[in-house]
């Protein structure tokens, strides 16, 4: 299924989905729901009071205000519906998004080993039925059952269902592509794969969970909005109590006038109270949620994005990130006493086994330059050393008539030890070729014989295009950038510089990944990264925005709080955005409420209480039909507003990097300034269409 597929019945004006999210609507009236939105709770019950209001109105013959009363209650009543329409709305793209997840499952048979091994006899078991440390054999055209970790065996693997991406992946037993995903389907070969979930447990349940609406929790910013919405609310609740008796008390005094109605009342504490931004703050929530799952990023948690609106660091990894991350051989560098063609062979019989590209492109390169035969590892009778993360270097070691071999290719200073280690000394030439290959931002590896040093391979590494430009806003936007690399010092500071990163960290090992992002949050910063692999396991669960690679290991994905389902570590800065427009919307629409508020007053308040006091009319600024035509005007203004903010609330507020000050006027001048005069067109335009229909 592809990501558009994912995502499709989703569209904003989609038919179905505003029939479901009507439907919706409704269905959120019952005061077990409203009451979970304490704003329009409030107006929930003054719409059922004003309706009690006009029923008792209509119980007594010849009273007076019936119409007004029963406008006033309808508007209420279209308000807190507006509300749930906005809620619905934004939920219903949530379940059109999960339901497609959920058609994905499948309760296939699948082949439990009895040994954990390939050739052990198997049995049929429906995949409901296994648990976790089970051994599946899974063979080609077979669906991976549930999510495990590959033991043995090599094969391409469908993972168009999860990730959108038609081309098959390769999966194998060790390294950071161990982990396969329970739906996905193995094209060739096969795989024995121990299952490391329960059923129910699986990356698509969760998935499935992650983006329906009722998994998620309110984040702490929602929180902290929240209550100083329902603060505003108790303390315009306890003004208007106090209102009815001041007004009856000044009519008796004046012995004239009219004493402001409870109907009137309500409608003014509906127009007080922050109902913008009450009505729409779940909507903006909701659909922040489903963004990141439009970006083919899925969030643990509502937390995870607001977090990732707020970081101030960024830590990104060089190879595939910053730089297209396919380095290439590009010169050999030979050492004092050894020629070109020796340092070319030992490269070559050194990376034999290495199926990295680079390594393959030292073979290339030896073949190419210096007419070696080609060769593989199966041409070579040896033991064959795999780079580590901990040695930083990888080699052979094999005999010949002459006696043992001991080949080994890997960083400057790792070379230097072992060498040294060995009796061996690490001539000052090839420490100058070192230096001169690290300047130019191309990463130096040394080749060494025993103990002997032969030279060094140049591997140039490509800065990807627009980097730099992305780079510089994130820097408006006051978020530093950190560089992390295995390469050398002068290597990392070559690419940096190119790059335009802030900072750097060179031969990075998973110790120092966790101790730089420890040193910032200590310094109060908030830290994102991503990370695939087993070692970067406890960086991510350290950082406070951790974007795991899906094809990465499960150890990267359990520890993360995102899983990026392309698999593309560029893709945090998409995170970083995604997030910051969730912040920015839910920052715009309550600027607009909070000054859509104060407009609304100068409309209410003079009509509320022009019958207790006259000289209010004077206040009258709109020259607005009458009292009962005012206050209906903001009302129903009042509910409008609410739908047509709707779009803007679920698509979010466009996100520009620029600097906090910059985005303050900004915001201020279009939601500030526009929230104030906004009302006072919208209000004055219905009282005038009351007015052609005769109903002002």
């Amino acid at each position: 299924m592809s990501h558009q597929n994912m995502t499709a019945g989703s569209s904003l004006w989609d038919a179905k989905l505003l029939r479901t999210a009507l439907w919706g609507a409704v269905c959120k009236l019952s005061p077990r729901t409203q009451w979970a939105n304490p704003v329009m709770f409030v107006v929930y019950l003054g719409a059922m009071l004003t309706t009690l209001l006009w029923a008792q109105k209509l119980a007594e013959p010849g009273t007076q205000g019936q119409g007004f009363t029963l406008a006033l209650a309808l508007w209420l009543w279209f308000t807190v519906l507006f509300a749930n329409f906005a809620e619905a709305l934004a939920e219903g793209r949530s379940r059109a998004q999960a339901a497609s997840l959920r058609g994905m499952k499948r309760d296939t048979v699948a082949k439990v080993l009895d040994q954990p091994h390939h050739g052990s006899a198997w049995i049929p078991v429906r995949a409901s039925e296994l648990r976790k440390g089970v051994t599946l054999l899974v063979e080609a055209g077979d669906v991976i059952a549930l999510d495990g970790t590959v033991i043995e065996g090599v094969a391409s693997v469908d993972e168009s269902a999860i990730t959108g991406e038609s081309a098959p992946v390769i999966r194998e037993a060790g390294g950071d592509f161990s982990s396969v995903t329970g739906g996905t389907r193995v094209l060739s070969d096969w795989l024995v794969v121990q299952v490391t979930v329960n059923p129910g447990e699986s990356f698509l349940d969760r998935m499935i969970s992650m983006v329906e609406s009722a998994k998620r929790q309110k984040t702490p910013n929602e929180l902290a909005l929240t209550i100083l919405l329902v603060g505003l609310t108790l303390v315009f609740l306890l003004v208007i109590i106090t209102l009815w008796p001041f007004s009856a008390f000044a009519v008796a005094q004046a012995g004239s006038g009219s004493v402001v109605s409870i109907a009137v009342l309500v409608a003014l504490l509906v127009c007080l109270i922050p109902t913008t931004i009450g009505g729409l703050l779940s909507a903006i929530g909701v659909a922040g949620m489903s963004r990141m799952m439009q970006a083919n990023v899925i969030a643990t948690s509502g937390r995870a994005v607001e977090a990732a609106g707020d970081v101030d660091v960024l830590l990104l990894d060089k190879t595939g990130t910053i730089t297209l991350g396919n380095r290439q051989a590009s010169e050999f560098f030979p050492a004092p006493g050894a020629t070109a063609q020796q340092l070319a062979e030992a490269a070559q019989l050194s990376s034999l086994a290495d199926e990295t590209p680079e390594g393959r492109s030292v073979v290339a390169l030896a073949k190419a330059r210096h007419g070696l035969p080609e060769r593989s590892a199966a041409d070579l009778v040896a033991e064959f050393v795999p780079f580590t993360a901990q040695t930083r270097m990888s080699g052979v070691d094999f005999s010949t008539p002459q006696g043992p071999r001991s080949l080994r290719k890997g960083a400057a200073d790792s070379v230097r030890r072992h060498v040294e280690a060995l009796g061996g000394s690490f001539p000052c030439q090839v420490q100058h070729s070192v230096d001169n290959v690290a300047r130019k931002g191309s990463t130096p590896l040394v080749v060494a014989d025993g103990a002997k040093v032969l030279g060094v391979i140049e591997l140039k590494d490509i800065v990807k295009p627009g980097m730099r430009e992305r780079f510089a806003e994130l820097r408006r936007m006051g978020i530093q950038t950190v560089m992390v690399t295995g390469d050398n010092p002068l290597t990392a500071a070559a690419i940096a510089a190119e790059a335009g990163v802030d900072d750097y960290l060179a031969e990075a090992k998973p110790e120092d990944k966790l101790q730089l992002i420890r040193t910032h949050q200590a310094a109060g910063r908030l830290v994102a990264m991503t990370g695939d692999g087993t070692n970067d396991a406890p960086a991510l669960a350290q950082a406070d925005v951790a974007v795991a690679m899906n094809s990465g290991t499960q150890a990267a994905k359990e520890a993360g709080n995102m899983v990026d389902l392309d698999s593309n570590p560029t893709k945090l800065i998409e995170v970083v955005e995604t997030g910051k427009r969730m912040l920015m919307t839910r920052g715009a629409l309550t600027t607009f409420s909070i000054a859509n508020d104060v407009a609304k007053y100068f409309a209410i308040i003079p009509a509320a209480f022009v019958g207790t006091y006259p000289q209010l009319a004077s206040l009258n600024v709109m020259q607005l039909h009458s009292a009962d035509s005012a206050i209906l005007s903001a009302v129903i203004f009042n509910a409008l507003i609410i739908i047509a903010l709707v779009p803007l609330a679920l698509r979010g507020v466009p996100y520009r990097a620029v600097g906090a000050a910059v985005l303050l006027r900004r915001n201020l001048l279009i939601y500030g300034l526009g929230g104030l005069i906004v009302p006072f067109v919208g209000i004055k335009l219905i009282d005038m269409l009351l007015g052609v229909l005769g109903l002002a």
